[in-house]
C-alpha cells in the first residue's frame, strides 16, 4: 500500500524544522546550500510528494486549467478532452472539467465554479456564452475557445473557428454529384451556431445546382441519436421519395440508420446517408458512414499548448484546422 510521507518526516530525516522544508519547497527559504541539499536528499529518499492544494494556498497558484465543455458524455467532445489532456501532459497542470449543456446559465455557473477553484487559464469548447463574457474572461486570464468565430487577440486569447458552412456544402454537393435531388436534412438545435451554419451549407449546395429548397425536407434534431431516429421517421412520412439524407452530426446519423433498418430500407441502395464529425465509430457502422472529419484531438492539444504558452509568455504558432470529407460506403449513385 502506498503511504503518504509527511513534511514532518522529511524535516526529521534532513535535520531541519518543518517550516524550513516548507520554505524550501515554496522557493522562499534563505538557507545555506548544505541545508537545502539535505532536504532535497530526504525528499528523494522518502519519496515525498508535496500537497498540491496546500502549495496552491501558499503560492496563489492552483496548477489547474479550467475546461468548459458541453456534454462530458459526448463522443464528439471526448476527442477534444483527450487532446487537452495530452497537451497538458508533463506540464505540471491538471484540467478541471465541467459541462455547460449548451445552456447559458449553466455555462456561466460552471465558469464561476472554475474561477472559485482559482484556475490559471480557461479552455471553452463551443457553447452559448455571450462573446462579451468571453472577452471579459480573456482580460482576466488566458482563454482559448473552440468553435467560435471570436477575436480575442486584443487580450492575448485565441479562438478556433470551424468552417461548418463550407464543409456541409461540400458534403451535400457530393450527394448532388451522385445524382441525388431529394435530399433530407436532420439539423441540430436551431439556436446553436454550428447547426445553423450546416443548414446554410445544405441550402447553398442545393442553390448552386438549381435544386429547390423545400422546408419540409428539413426536420429538427438535437445532435443526439434518438432525434436522428425520430427525424428520419418524420422525413420518410413526409417525403417517401427521398433518396439521400444529410444528418448534422454522426450521432443523429446513427439514429437515422436504425430507423431505416427497422423500415427495411437499405443504405445506400435505397437511401444514401451522410453525417458530420467523423466519430471513431463511423468507419465501423454498417455500412461505414460518409462524414466530415474534424480534427478534434489535434485541436484540443493546440488549445492546451496555447494556454500553457500564455502562462509562461511563449508564443504558440496558430492552428488552422482542415475539415475533410471522409467518403465511405453509405453513399451510392441515384438509380434512374
Amino acid at each position: 500500500m502506498i503511504r503518504n510521507v509527511t513534511l514532518a518526516e522529511v524535516a526529521r530525516e534532513a535535520g531541519v524544522s518543518p517550516s524550513t522544508v516548507s520554505r524550501i519547497l515554496n522557493g522562499t527559504a534563505r538557507v545555506k546550500g548544505d541545508k537545502e541539499l539535505s532536504v532535497r536528499r530526504a525528499i528523494d529518499l522518502l519519496g515525498y510528494r508535496p500537497n498540491a492544494f496546500a502549495r496552491g494556498l501558499a503560492t496563489g497558484a492552483s496548477g489547474s486549467i479550467g475546461v468548459l465543455t458541453q456534454d462530458i458524455a459526448s463522443p464528439f467532445y471526448n476527442d477534444a478532452l483527450s487532446g487537452i489532456e495530452r497537451g497538458l501532459m508533463g506540464s505540471g497542470y491538471s484540467p478541471i472539467i465541467i459541462s455547460g449543456h449548451w445552456r447559458t446559465h449553466e455555462e456561466e455557473h460552471a465558469v464561476e465554479l472554475l474561477l472559485a477553484r482559482r484556475v490559471e487559464a480557461l479552455i471553452v469548447l463551443g457553447g452559448q456564452l455571450p462573446d462579451q463574457e468571453l472577452r471579459d474572461l480573456a482580460a482576466r486570464l488566458p482563454v482559448a475557445v473552440l468553435g467560435r468565430p471570436l477575436d480575442l487577440s486584443e487580450f492575448g486569447g485565441a479562438s478556433i473557428a470551424l468552417n461548418n458552412r463550407q464543409a456541409s456544402r461540400d458534403l451535400v454537393t457530393h450527394l448532388l454529384d451522385r445524382g441525388h435531388r431529394v435530399i433530407g436534412h436532420i439539423m441540430g438545435l436551431a439556436d446553436q451556431e454550428d447547426a445553423q451554419e450546416r443548414l446554410d451549407g445544405y441550402r447553398e449546395a442545393l442553390e448552386s445546382r438549381s435544386v429547390a429548397y423545400v422546408p419540409s425536407l428539413v426536420v429538427q434534431g438535437d445532435f443526439r441519436e434518438p432525434s436522428g431516429l425520430i427525424g428520419m421517421q418524420r422525413l420518410l412520412a413526409a417525403h417517401p421519395d427521398i433518396t439521400a439524407a444529410f444528418c448534422a452530426n454522426d450521432q443523429m446519423a446513427y439514429g437515422a440508420r436504425l430507423a431505416l433498418y427497422r423500415l427495411g430500407i437499405r443504405v445506400p441502395e435505397d437511401v444514401s446517408l451522410v453525417g458530420f464529425d467523423d466519430l471513431p465509430g463511423s468507419c465501423y457502422t454498417t455500412p461505414p458512414l460518409t462524414s466530415v472529419r474534424q480534427p478534434m484531438e489535434e485541436m484540443g492539444q493546440w488549445l492546451a499548448r496555447f494556454v500553457l504558452g500564455q502562462l509562461v509568455g511563449e508564443a504558440v504558432p496558430p492552428f488552422t484546422p482542415r475539415l475533410e470529407l471522409q467518403l465511405r460506403e453509405s453513399v451510392a449513385s441515384r438509380r434512374p
